[in-house]
């Protein structure tokens, strides 16, 4: 009998920004593997936004408001996804015991 795991959250929305969950049997499956490749790709990507963004904070000329405001939106967008990067695994690691 094949045993279910709890759901795994993904990291993309699915239809209407619901969250997109994926249950299975506890093996790495092709789609399991696909989402770790996008969760790193999507940690990488904030990793550099944020080094960009310092660079951009720490110039000797005086950042536009336009070039802020493009920097503020990435940074959201980098944060919402390493929080949904946490949520998945945090939701897959194993309880604790006393």
């Amino acid at each position: 009998m094949t045993q279910i795991s709890h759901p795994r959250l993904l990291p993309w929305c699915g239809e209407d920004g619901q969250p997109a969950l994926l249950v299975a049997d506890g093996t790495h499956s092709r789609l399991s593997r696909l989402a770790d490749s996008i969760e790193a790709t999507q940690l990488d990507t904030g990793r550099e936004v944020l080094k960009l963004s310092r660079a951009i904070l720490r110039s000797l000329e005086r950042p536009t408001a336009d070039e802020l405001f493009y920097v503020t939106q990435r940074l959201a967008e980098c944060l919402t996804d390493a929080l949904r990067v946490a949520d998945s695994r945090g939701l897959r690691l194993p309880a604790y015991k006393t």
